[in-house]
């Protein structure tokens, strides 16, 4: 019997980032190969609003791409909304995912999880769609049962799509990109939404804007909400449970008020709490960084 209470479940988890040629562990600098970034990792996922935090490198973002059956564990089940992440990802060999990912497959993982990966990419559609036919798109293909025009209102407000609806995808800022993603998660109608620093490249008042009508659709309708955020104001300002990722591959996992401890924050950052905002202020400059090498 599945447990509605449970987001994702991992038992006995471990994963290494493998080199494809070889199917070994990347090597180190030393040569001696990387260390898992999992090893024999067990714990329940309970929904509702989860907010991931901590440093660069500590596994947040690997640890998205498991409980969205992105990647597959190396050793042990992961299992989101009740069902096998090998079985959601068309089977498994090597952590990727195996040769049943057909599109029929793919569309029924994404219904169960949309997914936001971090500096994701729009390409342009192929005949030149607009932001606004595309969102009607999404909405239509998607898993909401009942298409309701005033939700569709309440998606283009709440990410502030109603001036980008004539324009192209290629034609969008980063910040404008992720507002269309966000709206596109939004509308697709999966049971849950797994993001990854979806809100670094938007101004403070769309940040919170965005994150308040996440919270508010699962509060409305029970659609689970997992994102990765480097702004600790956010977290605790939105989030039912929080993550804590150390550098050591720990994790706490509890509300805000049992996790975000001053002690917490210092053994998993390395400075004072009262130095924090300086932390995230140059984690969020390397994520930017990153989009512009990619070309976002």
């Amino acid at each position: 019997m599945t447990n509605s209470s449970v987001l994702a479940s991992f038992h006995d988890v471990s994963f290494s980032w493998l080199d494809p040629e070889t199917g070994a562990p990347y090597a180190l600098a030393d040569g001696n190969p990387s260390p898992p970034v999992f090893d024999g990792f067990t714990a329940d996922i309970p929904t509702g609003f989860i907010s991931l935090v901590g440093p660069n490198g500590a596994g947040k973002s690997t640890f998205l791409l498991l409980a969205g059956s992105r990647v597959l564990p190396t050793r042990g089940t992961v299992s989101l909304l009740g069902e096998d992440t090998r079985t959601l990802a068309g089977g498994a060999i090597g952590g990727l995912p195996g040769t049943g990912l057909n599109p029929e497959v793919a569309h029924r993982r994404n219904l169960l999880c949309s997914f936001i990966y971090q500096n994701m990419e729009l390409e342009p559609a192929e005949d030149g769609a607009r932001v606004a036919a595309l969102l009607d798109i999404v909405y239509g293909r998607g898993g909401h049962v009942r298409k309701d025009e005033g939700f569709m209102r309440d998606v283009v407000a709440a990410f502030e799509l109603e001036g980008l609806r004539d324009r192209r995808l290629d034609a969008l800022s980063k910040g404008e990109s992720q507002r269309v993603l966000l709206g596109f998660a939004a509308l697709y109608g999966s049971r849950a939404i797994m993001m990854d620093e979806p809100v670094f490249a938007m101004e403070n008042r769309q940040k919170e804007r965005a994150l308040e009508f996440f919270r508010d659709v699962f509060r409305s309708s029970g659609v689970s909400i997992m994102v990765s955020l480097h702004e600790l104001a956010l977290t605790r300002k939105y989030a039912d449970t929080v993550m804590l990722f150390y550098p050591d591959r720990r994790i706490d996992l509890g509300s805000v008020d049992e996790v975000l401890t001053a002690e917490a924050l210092e053994a998993a950052y390395g400075v004072p709490p009262a130095m924090l905002y300086d932390v995230e202020r140059l984690q969020r400059r390397v994520i930017e960084e990153g989009a512009a090498g990619s070309g976002a």
